[in-house]
């Protein structure tokens, strides 16, 4: 059965942080998007894991890794034994997903990295 180990902070706040996806200039949510693309019960897990992290902020291992500079890696094992990636950031008391992808390596290529950055610094300006 799919379950998730989460690491709570003693000091987790008791509210719900709001979670909003990043939107380009286009006005297009990448972010939302490639939920959408996936199938269900991968769409089902990973907004688990997002709701854990809005209800549990900050939370740490094994469900977020700090990836510096405020981002965080939201890490879920999917039922299809694949492995998703959204990476987050706290901005204005919300959590921001800039950016999803699929796993495919050991480490985070640092493509998909530059992009979260690259995102989160447009939200900054």
């Amino acid at each position: 059965m799919y379950q998730t180990r989460c690491k709570v902070a003693d000091n987790a706040p008791t509210t719900k942080i709001p979670l909003v996806f990043f939107r380009n200039p286009a006005g297009s949510e990448p972010v939302r998007e490639w939920l959408k693309s996936l199938p269900e019960a991968e769409r089902r897990a990973i907004g688990q894991d997002l709701l854990r992290a809005q209800w549990r902020w900050p939370v740490g291992m094994p469900l977020c890794r700090p990836m510096g500079g405020g981002l965080w890696e939201l890490r879920t094992d999917l039922p299809t034994r694949r492995t998703a990636r959204v990476l987050i950031c706290l901005h204005e008391k919300h959590l921001v997903a800039l950016h999803g992808f699929i796993k495919k390596a050991r480490a985070t290529p640092d493509d998909d990295l530059a992009l979260a950055r690259r995102r989160k610094r447009e939200l900054e300006q």
